[in-house]
């Protein structure tokens, strides 16, 4: 046991020992934190500003050839001939299919011999009709008899005219019997085999698709119509001239087709089971390299975005519930902090190689936006330290 005063001693050494590391401690600790103090994260950022931009739409499309011809005989008879390659290219009015021309030269003969014929007995009619006139005048015939000989005259007239129609209709047969191709393209597959007997038109032969300028088909969205129209009426996009939208086809490895084209057709009903509008751009081929049933893209380009604020797209993030930026802010202390914002994007646009977001809702210009060192932002409102603009 120690004395009373030496206990005494140890009790006030050991309180001023444990005020001298209190005292320590609450010197080292940062003011207004808890814990070690964190350096601000260095950031460069961009001004908000206002610029025009392209505004352009890329949408799914079907290809189809310019003009897709059903092949078909416009005259009876047995097929004596193809005269294609299946795949081969034509000209137009190349004979792709021969049939059966004997029976159609005999009702071209037959035809020219009853013109003759009917020539022949115009030229009797109008003898009597003249000679019964020379008569009437010396009063040596009835007046029947003449009417009757002028008749006869007339009804030869008719006779010949007729015969004249018949001898074009067996020659415009015999032509269609060389089944001519209507356009210059590629043919199909034969649907009907040499030696068939094929009954007109009823039978289809082939088919020829002429590939020179391609159709790009495509449906647009009633609600992205609607949104447009609303951007246009506020100002804030315009559209190019009568609506004649550029189109570049994208292929399926994202290559960009060397030739584009003009939107040339908007269908104005809307599909009651899709939604949407059919829209056709016609699209140069000169190369054959773009095939009908072909699957595409195709990007729609001439618009403007009015008065737009873009950013590039990494300043753009996006905490689950919606996207957000960083902007720096002076708060209260004076302190430069980096205080989330809610924004409200639209489309990407491409301005010099760079990807950009379009902000449609939540800045307003001359904000300074966070563009680089958002991965050094580990909480809203941590202190910032802006080292220059972002690029």
């Amino acid at each position: 046991m120690y004395p009373a005063h030496k206990s005494s001693r140890v009790v006030h050494l050991a309180t001023a020992v444990l005020s001298a590391l209190v005292i320590s401690a609450c010197s080292e600790a940062p003011q207004g934190q808890g814990g070690p103090s964190m350096p601000p994260a260095q950031v460069s950022i961009n001004k908000v500003t206002t610029q025009s931009v392209p505004f352009n739409i890329e949408l799914p499309a079907t290809l189809a050839g310019d003009k897709e011809v059903e092949i078909r005989a416009r005259v009876s008879g047995l097929i004596e001939s193809r005269n294609f390659e299946e795949g081969q290219y034509v000209k137009a009015g190349r004979s792709l299919f021969t049939i059966e021309l004997r029976p159609l030269e005999l009702e071209l003969e037959k035809a020219e011999a009853a013109l003759n014929a009917a020539k022949a007995n115009l030229a009797q009619a109008k003898r009597e009709k003249d000679r019964l006139e020379r008569l009437k005048d010396e009063r040596s015939v009835s007046k029947r008899d003449f009417d009757n000989a002028v008749s006869a005259y007339e009804v030869a007239i008719a006779n010949l005219d007729s015969a004249k129609v018949a001898l074009s209709e067996a020659q415009l047969d015999l032509e269609y019997a060389q089944v001519k191709a209507p356009v210059s393209g590629i043919m199909g597959r034969e649907f009907v085999s040499q030696g068939s007997y094929v009954s007109g038109p009823t039978v289809l032969l082939s088919e020829l698709t002429d590939t020179s300028m391609m159709r790009a088909r495509f449906g647009f969205s009633e609600r992205e119509q609607l949104a447009m129209r609303q951007d246009v009426e506020n100002g804030t996009l315009s559209l190019p001239k009568n609506n004649e939208f550029n189109a570049t086809i994208v292929l399926q490895d994202g290559s960009v087709y060397t030739h584009s084209g003009k939107v040339d057709f908007s269908d104005v009903r809307v599909n009651r089971f899709t939604g949407t509008s059919e829209l056709q751009a016609r699209i140069n081929n000169p190369d054959g390299e773009l095939r009908p049933g072909q699957f595409v893209r195709v990007r729609l380009s001439g618009a403007v975005r009015n008065n737009a604020i873009v950013l590039p797209q990494r300043a753009v993030l996006d905490n689950g519930t919606g996207k957000f930026v960083y902007i720096a802010t002076e708060n209260e202390q004076g302190m430069t902090v980096a205080l989330p914002a809610p924004v409200e994007v639209g489309e990407w646009v491409n301005l010099d190689g760079k990807n950009m977001w379009v902000i449609r809702q939540g800045l307003t210009p001359g904000q300074p936006v966070i563009v680089e060192g958002m991965a050094r932002i580990f909480f809203p409102g941590m202190p910032v330290a802006v080292s220059g603009e972002g690029e």
